[in-house]
C-alpha cells in the first residue's frame, strides 16, 4: 500500500523538489499551491503527511493547518511546516495549531526525508 504525502506551497520550483524527493522514497504525491487548493485535495483523500509553506497567497499555512485539524482524517496526520520563517513566535503559533515540525529554508532534499523519516511510520 503506497503512503500518500501533500505538498503545499506557492512556489512551483519548491513543490517539484519536495515532490521528487518524496516520490523517490515511495510516496504517492499531491501537491497544491495555496492552504485552500491543499484543503480541497484533501477532501476524499487520506494523506501520510502533510508538508506545507507558512507565507502562502489565498490561505496562509496556518489557516491552512487549523483546517487540516479540523478534519476528522486528519487530526493526527504529522504536518512539517518548509518555510523562510525564523521567527520563535511563528514556530509557537504553528505548534499550538498542530504542527509537527518546522525546517527552515533553505533546505536539503535530505533534510526533508530525515523530517518525513522521523514523523512518518514506515509502510
Amino acid at each position: 500500500m503506497s503512503r500518500l504525502a501533500l505538498v503545499v506551497d506557492d512556489s512551483i520550483t519548491i513543490r517539484k523538489l519536495v515532490s521528487r524527493s518524496l516520490q523517490q522514497a515511495g510516496f504517492e504525491v499531491l501537491e497544491a499551491a495555496n492552504g485552500r487548493d491543499g484543503l480541497n485535495a484533501l477532501a476524499d483523500r487520506v494523506a501520510n503527511v502533510i508538508i506545507t509553506d507558512y507565507n502562502m497567497p489565498v490561505m496562509d499555512g496556518i489557516e491552512f493547518m487549523r483546517g487540516v485539524r479540523e478534519t476528522a482524517n486528519h487530526r493526527f496526520t504529522p504536518v512539517i511546516f518548509l518555510t523562510t520563517e525564523v521567527e520563535a513566535s511563528k514556530k509557537e503559533e504553528a505548534r499550538a495549531a498542530g504542527a509537527t515540525a518546522w525546517i527552515v529554508k533553505p533546505f536539503t532534499p535530505e533534510k526533508v526525508m530525515s523530517v518525513v523519516n522521523r514523523v512518518v511510520p514506515a509502510s
